[in-house]
């Protein structure tokens, strides 16, 4: 008896030892930080892809897209596009194969501090946001409202201490700001104070571009500065399932790029709605719709920095409501990843757009699902990744806390396994089986203890006895605590108060 007690103190100690070495170094080494390489995960086989994208072009040949704003008509054929006996105006594949060519393989999506700049293309793998709720999930009552321009300002500056959402795309609406230049701006000069990470926002009309560009160079210190930088995308959509051109959007696009405010081109089709139900189908027709954005862009600028987005949705047919949770949408966002990586442009997708309203077992399951299947398709940049709940109606605090650290399980199996003769340790197993006959505490595990694993802050990993004795919490509950820490604490204001007074004394800023 006495050995055996001696022997489960000598364990103990050992553990203790162990997390103390962990605890000393853990501020210095994240196993899978943003940033990881995906690509692992090919829903489609090589001849898929090759017949969704085949048929994509033959859709834009021979059906082609109609409702195209006069202007852009014009200057599509000149380069080479023509009109069928409908009217609709057609791209033949070798015009689309030269636009594919001359696109923009990759570019520096920039951070408004260069720490958080990082390269969009291949298939290196980032988290963020998306997303235009109108309901906030209250941190305080746990109950749905209308969300505000506060709300969004909330949401910037908790994502800003969140290290694994690499951008913040404004992920509600502020539904207490009616005039739309006043919400165009005040939800771009929200991202602006909130955070450094990069940033996207959305223009209502043309008209709302210049005037956030012109308060960007304001706060950057000068006319042209953020040209120099560009640290905010617009989010456009300017394809309309199916297959036609939405000419305010189009409008967007030319102000966006005067401005020299990089593209995110969203096609957001609906299964058995505005796109076919079968899955293939939806491919192709968005893979073509996608492509006719591409056009777009680069004749208007060969080479102009713009994200492939393709985001087939799906509803759910019996009702007609969307689905933003479970497997239909989880494959169909993997495939069109897998698509714009086969077409080698830099790549947006969709993910965790759950269904649930509240922070429970139906949104983590959704949510997961959706992230690993779309980081390891090897996604670019992976948008809704956290926050966003009920079919992206809510925004909640408490998913975003939640969401950051499931991303940090994903970003750890994306990274995947690596093997070499070191993490083989052919000799370090022949010694252990040799002598103490286990591995606790060698210098092999103590190295791979940080290299390889993460280890959760907020994931409960301890025995039922010791989870009561600290107050038995869920994991709304210790989300929560910790999302009203980093609001109570962290008050960022990244505008210089010359510049802020600058911007005050022209546009009707209501933070």
């Amino acid at each position: 008896m006495a050995d055996r007690t001696n022997a489960r103190q000598g364990r103990q100690g050992g553990r203790a030892s162990r997390v103390a070495a962990r605890s000393a170094a853990e501020a210095e080494i994240n196993p899978c930080p943003p940033g990881q390489v995906g690509g692992q995960y090919k829903p489609l086989s090589i001849a898929d892809e090759r017949q969704i994208i085949d048929t994509a072009f033959q859709i834009l040949a021979e059906i082609g897209m109609s409702e195209v704003p006069a202007s852009f008509q014009t200057l599509a054929l000149q380069k080479g596009a023509e009109l069928n006996e409908s009217g609709r105006l057609t791209f033949s594949r070798s015009m689309m194969e030269d636009i594919i060519d001359g696109a923009a393989r990759s570019f520096i999506f920039h951070g408004r501090d260069s720490k958080y700049d990082f390269e969009l293309g291949g298939r290196r793998v980032h988290f963020g946001t998306g997303g235009a709720a109108v309901q906030t999930l209250d941190l305080e009552s746990g109950s749905y409202r209308p969300s505000t321009l506060r709300d969004l300002s909330d949401f910037a500056r908790l994502i800003d201490k969140l290290d694994n959402i690499s951008w913040f795309t404004r992920c509600c609406v502020a539904t207490d700001v009616p005039d739309i230049m006043d919400l165009d701006i005040n939800t771009a000069y929200a991202l602006l104070r909130g955070t450094r990470k990069p940033v996207g926002t959305s223009f209502t009309v043309a008209e709302s571009v210049d005037p956030v560009i012109d308060m960007y160079d304001c706060a950057l210190g000068g006319e042209g500065r953020f040209a120099g930088r560009p640290f905010c995308k617009a989010h456009i959509s300017p394809v309309i399932s199916p297959l036609r051109y939405g000419e305010d959007a189009v409008q967007v696009t030319q102000a966006c790029i005067r401005r020299r405010v990089p593209i995110n081109a969203i096609i957001a089709a609906q299964s058995g709605a505005t796109a076919p139900a079968p899955l293939a189908g939806m491919l192709a027709q968005t893979t073509a719709e996608t492509l006719a954005a591409l056009a777009l862009v680069n004749l208007i600028e060969p080479g102009y920095p713009m994200i492939f987005s393709n985001w087939p949705l799906v509803i759910d047919l019996r009702t007609g409501a969307f689905s933003g949770g479970g497997g239909e949408i989880s494959i169909l966002n993997a495939a069109s990843a897998q698509i714009s990586n086969r077409l080698g442009l830099p790549s947006g997708v969709a993910s965790s757009m759950t269904d649930a309203k509240a922070v429970d077992a139906q949104m983590g399951s959704e949510k997961a699902m959706s992230a690993v299947a779309t980081g390891l398709a090897g996604a670019n940049m992976v948008y809704e990744s956290c926050g966003m709940t009920a079919s992206l109606l809510g925004a909640s605090f408490e998913a975003f806390v939640l969401d950051n650290e499931m991303l940090n399980h994903v970003n750890r199996m994306v990274r995947g396994v690596e093997v070499t003769e070191e993490t083989l340790g052919f000799e370090t197993i022949r010694a252990t089986v040799a002598g103490e006959g286990h591995y606790l505490g060698s210098a092999q595990t103590m190295n791979a203890m940080q290299r390889d694993y993460f280890y959760p802050e907020l994931a409960d990993r301890d025995d039922p006895r010791t989870w009561e004795q600290k107050g038995g919490k869920n994991a709304w509950q210790t989300a929560r605590d910790k999302a009203r820490s980093i609001l109570k604490h962290h008050h960022p204001d990244y505008i210089p108060s010359s510049a802020d007074r600058m911007i005050r004394d022209r546009y009707n800023i209501l933070l």
